[in-house]
């Protein structure tokens, strides 16, 4: 399961997909829209910034934007960003390997076996949904 954090950072990332181009959104505006405490949306768009997702402008017009297309941010990436490892075991992690602690040994363990077929359907399910993807775009122009 995603954590409330991830899916709130998804909310959030949603509703700049759908802003028009060039047209920074304000967190209290983000927050009201998305149904998401202010305070906390402030951290996770922080983290979505120095994550390359976001960008922030200044000022009385300022806000967070899309720093990338919705197209080119996938939400796997902003899974791993959020929540960290997209994986049910340790052992199958790509980004945070670690051995089981109670492994006898990867090759033989018929639970790694189903997992990695879990875990391979849904990074390839992950990986291949943009933001785009998710709010129906088929595309959209560049910044």
């Amino acid at each position: 399961m995603i954590t409330q954090k991830a899916k709130y950072a998804l909310r959030a990332l949603t509703l700049l997909a759908r802003a028009e181009p060039g047209e920074p959104i304000q967190i209290p505006d983000i927050a009201d829209k998305q149904k998401i405490p202010k305070k906390f949306l402030e951290q996770i768009m922080l983290d979505l910034k120095r994550g390359g997702m976001v960008e922030s402008r200044r000022g009385k017009q300022g806000g967070y934007l899309l720093h990338r297309p919705a197209s080119e941010i996938t939400y796997g990436e902003v899974l791993r960003l959020i929540d960290g490892p997209v994986a049910p075991l340790p052992c199958l992690s790509l980004t945070a390997y670690r051995r089981c602690e109670d492994c006898d040994g990867e090759t033989d363990c018929e639970i790694r076996r189903v997992f990695a077929r879990v875990a391979d359907e849904t990074r390839a399910v992950l990986l291949s949904t943009s933001l785009a993807d998710a709010v129906g775009e088929v595309s959209e122009p560049p910044h």
